[in-house]
């Protein structure tokens, strides 16, 4: 497994569509009393559009969706399920939902907030795989705020 830095925002892969979906799915998940994380590295190498938190320690990944062909040619979402309690789309309103996947919830989404749509299945992370992603996501937000504050920080 090739491990990423946890500090890693933004790569410049991101349409200006892809952060106006994050930003508002964001905000709606703020709604809801969770902690975001966004852009997120997983111990499988692959990167998490949106990790939440929520207050009784659920995790929920929100995989981002800009366009019809960012869905076709992404098959490495149903990965993601390892790492989270429930797993999500977020897309635009002009979005074509009828071909996201049931089994995965829905969150549409625009620059100024989102809405469910479809309530995600749940499947329970395992205790040692809940604490793995619990940390990884806690590491990544203290060296983001911590980069934040010093810039000019030495990293190990």
């Amino acid at each position: 497994m090739v491990e990423r830095d946890p500090i890693e925002v933004f790569d410049g892969r991101q349409s200006e569509a892809a952060a106006e979906i994050q930003r508002g799915a964001c905000r709606y998940l703020r709604t809801l009393g969770h902690s975001v994380i966004t852009e997120l590295p997983l111990a499988s190498g692959h990167r998490a559009d949106i990790l939440s938190l929520s207050r009784a320690g659920d995790l929920w990944i929100m995989e981002i969706k800009s366009c019809l062909a960012d869905f076709r040619a992404d098959h490495k979402w149903p990965a993601y399920r390892d790492h989270c309690d429930r797993l999500f789309f977020a897309v635009a309103p002009d979005f074509p939902m009828d071909i996201l996947p049931q089994e995965t919830g829905l969150i549409v989404a625009d620059r100024y907030g989102g809405e469910l749509v479809r309530e995600a299945p749940e499947h329970r992370l395992a205790a040692a795989r809940r604490k793995a992603v619990t940390l990884r996501f806690a590491r990544a937000a203290a060296l983001r705020l911590h980069t934040m504050l010093d810039p000019g920080a030495v990293e190990v």
